[in-house]
């Protein structure tokens, strides 16, 4: 089944393709889909479903999108839906994960969770999943894989950042790989 990504983030486009081997995962790019998406919500599942709806109401095609946020339980869940603009509108990832450093100097809390909300628009129906991956925020920077705020996201039970960790390591425990396999699971159980 072929099903279009809407994103234009290469790295997640990897990552899921990584996950999702049975289907024919389709870029924005490859859909002739250049546009600037808006992400105007104030949650994480809006955003999902503004991005869905753009590309079914446009093209017409299934389609999921993702939308994933930081939250950190000392700095009462930001960044959030924040998270990729934390430090301003560059998207710059390490000016974000430095703000946010910054931030927790003082902080003996350091617990924080990746949250992911997938919206799945299919034959004119949709579809919410939620991933989560608890952890806590280094004190610096550790690794140079994976992208956004991997290097200072540490999940629980492990020693080592998302940064330290191979696509599919990261993939078996991550927020997107548990809100991914649920899209599989419901996707598989489904007669298409």
């Amino acid at each position: 089944m072929k099903l279009v990504f809407a994103t234009n983030n290469q790295h997640k486009l990897k990552e899921v393709q990584a996950m999702l081997t049975n289907f024919e995962i389709v870029s924005l790019a490859a859909i002739n889909c250049f546009d600037d998406i808006p992400e105007t919500a104030n949650t994480l599942e809006g955003n999902a479903i503004l991005k869905a709806d753009y590309i079914t109401k446009k093209f017409g095609l299934n389609c999921f999108a993702d939308d994933t946020g930081l939250e950190v339980e000392a700095l009462n869940n930001k960044p959030g839906v924040y998270s990729a603009r934390y430090a301003g509108e560059s998207n710059n990832a390490n000016a974000n994960m430095d703000k946010l450093l910054n931030e927790l100097q003082d902080k003996k809390n350091r617990k924080a969770q990746f949250r992911t909300a997938i919206a799945l628009n299919i034959d004119g129906k949709q579809f919410i999943f939620e991933g989560i991956c608890k952890g806590q925020i280094l004190t610096a920077k550790q690794g140079d894989s994976g992208f956004g705020y991997d290097p200072i996201f540490m999940p629980n039970g492990f020693n080592n950042s998302f940064a330290e960790m191979s696509m599919t390591q990261k993939g078996a425990i991550s927020h997107r790989g548990k809100a991914i396999e649920k899209l599989v699971t419901f996707l598989n159980e489904q007669s298409w």
